[in-house]
C-alpha cells in the first residue's frame, strides 16, 4: 500500500515539472509549489532562510522618495524603469542584490489595484527543455512572493514560464547564458 502511494506521488511530483510546448502558465498561490517531491528551494520569496524574512513585506534599503504614481511605471529616471531579474546558474534563488527593485515593483502595484503584471521566467540553453521550462517557473514564483509581500494583489500577477524558448543572447557561452538565465517583468495596459 505505501508503495503505491509513494509511487503515485512520486508520479504527481514528475508530471508537475513537466511543461508543454509554449511555457507553461502558473497563476497558482504562491506557496506550497515543491519540485520532484522535493521541499520548495524557493523559500519565502525565493531566499533561504536565513536572509531574516518570514512572510512580512521587505523593509530596508528601498528609498522613500520613489513615485507610486499611476505614470511612474514610464519614467526612464525611475527604479520601476529596470524590469530584468538576473539568477545563478540552475539557482531560483533570487539575489538581494534585486531586493530593492521588487519593493518598488510590489508597491508600485499595491497603488495602482488596476495595472497587472505578467512575470516571465527564462532559462539558458543548458539542461532538458521540460527541466528549464520548470526552472523557469520556479525563478517567476520566487519574484511573484517577494512582489506579493509588498501588498500587491495575486489577481494582478500573472507567470509564465518559456525555460529557453526565448532567449535574449544567441551564443553560446557564459555571458550569454547569463543573460537568458532571467525573469523579465512586463506590465499589461500601460
Amino acid at each position: 500500500m505505501k508503495i503505491k502511494l509513494l509511487f503515485i506521488l512520486m508520479l504527481v511530483s514528475l508530471l508537475n515539472a513537466c511543461g508543454g510546448p509554449e511555457g507553461v502558465r502558473s497563476d497558482e498561490e504562491p506557496f506550497g509549489n515543491a519540485q520532484n517531491g522535493a521541499q520548495d528551494s524557493t523559500q519565502v520569496g525565493g531566499l533561504n532562510g536565513d536572509e531574516g524574512l518570514n512572510g512580512s513585506s521587505l523593509e530596508g534599503g528601498a528609498a522613500d522618495n520613489v513615485s507610486y504614481d499611476r505614470n511612474a511605471i514610464n519614467d526612464p529616471a525611475s527604479p520601476l524603469a529596470e524590469r530584468v531579474i538576473y539568477f545563478d546558474f540552475d539557482s531560483d534563488q533570487v539575489s538581494p542584490d534585486y531586493l530593492d527593485l521588487l519593493v518598488h515593483h510590489g508597491k508600485y502595484l499595491a497603488a495602482n489595484p488596476d495595472m497587472k503584471l505578467r512575470i516571465e521566467g527564462h532559462a539558458d540553453e543548458r539542461g532538458s527543455r521540460e527541466y528549464n521550462i520548470a526552472l523557469g517557473n520556479r525563478r517567476a514564483q520566487a519574484v511573484r512572493r517577494l512582489i506579493l509581500f509588498q501588498g500587491a494583489d495575486g489577481k494582478q500577477i500573472s507567470v509564465i514560464s518559456y525555460g529557453e524558448e526565448k532567449p535574449v543572447a544567441l551564443n553560446h557561452d557564459e555571458e550569454a547564458w547569463r543573460l537568458n538565465r532571467r525573469v523579465e517583468l512586463v506590465y499589461e495596459g500601460q
